[in-house]
């Protein structure tokens, strides 16, 4: 790597600061391959943007609460495409479908799926006529059975040509269900591109592995495609095991990562953690220190007041140490449901996560603000086409890691050569504050 380029990297990078049940995202478990709060208003008031600074980014550490409810001002990003207000352009091929008047994201009512016992669902829409190329695809999404599951989008051409675009896990929690966005980034697509000018139907397939499957869906939005790819690296928890192997390896190649340390671990000093000090030199070096907090699962909670007093406590902790970047979640466990997203909120803009064993990736400007979709970095091949996803299809891949001793995360000699493809591959490497800046910008 020359040191041109890696210098490039550096400024970049810097410059951004202008699943299953019981994997948790911080076990060595892993989620099997198979596989919204959509509140219609606010109290919240939006912040003014006519400054041309981006909403919700802060020059140094952030105030205790936010100054607008991310979740309801990026809520519907692009156009409309299908409000499934008429379903008569829609037919089910396997399970069933209805319109539900009693539960819509936006407008009167929602596209009800449900399987027959144990089998998938697909239902399809003609696209004749339509034409989709540079865009990327968003929909909200409502699941009474979580986990396990796997949303679909497949646009076919009129030569049979495919690409699917896949939510991989869903990590909400129930019963507290809710709506959120999901933006999935392209799983795989036939070798001979397909024709999005000339498409012959858009299916929507939900894939699962339990008894029965209940999903909603609205709200069907394109929006533009971003002109390149990038690539998030997210450490879970602060091990000291980043300070001495992987942080170095970062600074060879002038990338920039985003960590989630756990403060309880950090004041006791427990054997493997960083310390604050360690924590602080590395967000001088570059890292974006962001908030972790209590490390139990927070969906777990009995009430919205527990959930805001929790919220509050765990990201004071952050602002009283200095990190800058308290504004953006790690949902400890990938924990979180309707109750605490709302909460979630009225301190943080952006983070998430549902997390997947396999690629799982988003587009860059339809997400939902706190509910990014990530990879498990556990395997240096699954990685890398993560990688290659996102540099292709003009998306965003973040590709999480905890110590190199785990099943979750690949061997430190795995990961150098993940950091040598993430180099020499067409993407560039950002923190929270980067994507934000995408999101927030394409509004």
């Amino acid at each position: 790597m020359s040191q041109k380029r890696a210098t490039r990297r550096r400024f970049l990078a810097l410059s951004g600061a202008v699943g299953i049940a019981g994997m948790a995202g911080c076990t060595d478990q892993l989620p099997s391959m198979s596989g919204g709060n959509g509140d219609n208003s606010s109290d919240e008031s939006p912040s003014d943007d006519s400054n041309g600074s981006t909403p919700g980014i802060t020059d140094g550490v952030p105030s205790l609460e936010t100054e607008f409810n991310s979740r309801e001002q990026y809520r519907q990003p692009g156009d409309s495409f299908d409000d499934f207000s008429d379903l008569d352009a829609w037919t089910v091929g396997q399970g069933s479908g209805e319109a539900d008047g009693e539960v819509a994201f936006d407008g009167e009512q929602s596209f009800k799926l449900q399987s027959n016992g144990s089998e998938n669902i697909m239902a399809q829409r003609d696209l004749q006529g339509e034409d989709l190329t540079g865009l990327d695809l968003s929909l909200a999404v409502r699941t009474s059975t979580p986990m396990n599951i796997t949303v679909n989008l497949r646009l076919v051409d009129q030569f049979g040509g495919e690409k699917v675009y896949s939510l991989r896990d869903i990590t909400y929690r129930s019963p507290d269900i809710g709506w959120f966005r999901s933006s999935p980034g392209v799983f795989q697509q036939d070798e001979v591109e397909p024709s999005l000018d000339y498409l012959d139907r858009l299916e929507v397939h939900v894939l699962h592995s339990e008894s029965e499957a209940e999903v909603w869906i609205d709200d069907l939005r394109t929006h533009e495609m971003a002109d390149q790819g990038y690539v998030m690296l997210s450490w879970d928890d602060g091990t000291l095991d980043y300070y001495e192997t992987a942080s170095p390896l970062h600074d060879e190649y002038g990338f920039s990562t985003v960590q989630a340390p756990v403060p309880r671990w950090v004041e006791r000093g427990d054997d493997g953690t960083m310390s604050v000090s360690q924590l602080k030199e590395r967000q001088e070096a570059g890292d974006q220190i962001v908030v972790h907090g209590t490390h139990s699962p927070i969906a777990e909670l009995d009430d919205a007041d527990t959930i805001a007093e929790r919220l509050s406590r765990d990201k004071q902790w952050y602002i009283d140490n200095g990190f800058e970047g308290a504004n953006y979640i790690v949902h400890p466990h990938n924990s979180f449901d309707k109750t605490s997203l709302k909460q979630a909120a009225n301190y943080h803009y952006c983070g998430g996560f549902n997390q997947a064993g396999n690629v799982n990736t988003t587009s860059v400007y339809g997400f939902d603000p706190l509910v990014l979709p990530r990879t498990i970095g556990h395997d240096l091949e699954i990685s890398k086409r993560c990688v290659d996803v996102a540099a292709k299809h003009n998306q965003c891949t973040i590709l999480n890691f905890h110590t190199f001793e785990a099943k979750n995360t690949m061997p430190a000699d795995d990961y150098e050569a993940l950091l040598e493809h993430i180099d020499s591959a067409d993407v560039e490497v950002i923190t929270f504050d980067g994507l934000w800046k995408l999101r927030t910008g394409n509004k």
